[in-house]
């Protein structure tokens, strides 16, 4: 019997393996099909996502550095409003390349991983949880003290366990053109419904599009517009659910949900690699294996570090349907040097923050 069964080998499921094989306990991660694919995640993260990889990562994975973005209330003609700091504020990475790294992390600490397996049925017991899987052999049933479910935003664990769905499910989709762009800014549309569209340069390997909005948008014509607007052929497009709004429940008798799957991301843009490793590291501190009990102090640990963000990304996310003339008059007044992680909402009312907006006057 293992300790924990991670069922999903993205970046939360392959950092929750790591950590707790790091403390000694039995790991055993499967993925559904082949670890990075298929692609449905933008490559735009805070520079903390190093803190979370090997020290040679940066030289295979890291692709461009970006210190803001230009934020247009219309198409890509319309005018822009940037936000910026003095020094590198993200970077773009190859996406593909950093699941492939962690889960290469992970294996190094000791867990078990094992590619093309998809769970076909989940049993929580008293005393254990039964995984049923099928895998190149065939048919095969797993046994563990815990199970971790880090299966992204349709989480198959989730469903079978009965745990609280996501708050909200919007759409997104991304394409990319081969076209080489170095810029140092981001481009961010506020022109799709109740959310928002985006470019972001990845230096030689070319420029991401994408965009996202809630069920019952048309996704797919408002991002037609977008490509059009910006005169540009596109191809290697993907699309995936985006989590927003974390339930009342991730954790059940014997299993808990990491990343995704609990909706673990950031309101205001929907991003979740960095929201999703930081609650597998309170998941491997928090919970022991042999104890149900610590269940709940998983519960409270990624709340307590993440609850205040979550809300405030929340009332971020609002500013996006206000009326256009209202952005307009709000992007002119705030735009300029800022001090903002880009991570974190409450910086918003941090001493950085306050020392930029200083600067302006």
């Amino acid at each position: 019997m293992y300790d924990f069964v991670v069922v999903g080998v993205g970046p939360s499921g392959a950092r929750f393996s790591r950590r707790a094989a790091e403390k000694g306990y039995d790991v055993l991660a499967v993925e559904q099909g082949t670890i990075g694919t298929p692609l449905a995640c933008s490559g735009h993260v805070s520079t903390d996502i190093w803190q979370y990889t090997g020290c040679e990562a940066r030289e295979d994975l890291f692709q461009n550095e970006v210190y803001g973005a230009r934020f247009h209330v219309g198409g890509p003609h319309s005018k822009s409003y940037p936000f910026y700091k003095r020094e590198v504020a993200s970077n773009v990475i190859d996406r593909v390349g950093l699941d492939r790294h962690l889960a290469a992390l992970a294996r190094e600490a000791g867990a078990e991983i094992r590619e093309e397996h998809t769970v076909t049925d989940v049993r929580e017991h008293r005393d254990r949880v039964e995984v049923v899987a099928s895998g190149p052999d065939g048919v095969v049933e797993f046994e563990a003290k815990m199970l971790a479910g880090c299966d992204g935003p349709r989480s198959r664990v989730r469903d079978e366990l009965g745990l609280p769905q996501p708050g909200e499910l919007l759409h997104g989709v991304l394409a990319f053109s081969d076209e080489e762009d170095h810029q140092d800014f981001v481009d961010v549309h506020l022109t799709a419904p109740t959310f928002f569209a985006w470019r972001i340069p990845r230096g030689e390997a070319g420029v991401e599009y994408g965009l996202a909005a809630p069920p019952g948008v048309q996704v797919t014509k408002h991002f037609e517009e977008l490509i059009d607007g910006y005169e540009i052929d596109v191809s290697h497009r993907c699309s995936g659910a985006i989590p927003v709004g974390p339930p009342d429940r991730v954790t059940s008798r014997r299993a808990f949900l990491i990343g995704d799957a609990a909706s673990q991301t950031k309101p205001f843009t929907g991003g979740g690699i960095l929201y999703g490793m930081t609650c597998a590291d309170h998941a491997a501190r928090e919970i022991d294996p042999d104890r149900p009990t610590t269940l709940a102090a998983y519960e409270r640990a990624w709340r307590d570090d993440l609850a205040r963000e979550m809300e405030l990304g929340h009332w971020l996310r609002r500013a996006y349907s206000l009326p256009e003339p209202v952005q307009h008059v709000g992007l002119g007044a705030l735009s300029g040097e800022i001090g903002v992680h880009m991570d974190r909402p409450t910086s918003l009312f941090s001493t950085d923050h306050f020392k930029a907006l200083l600067s302006r006057l």
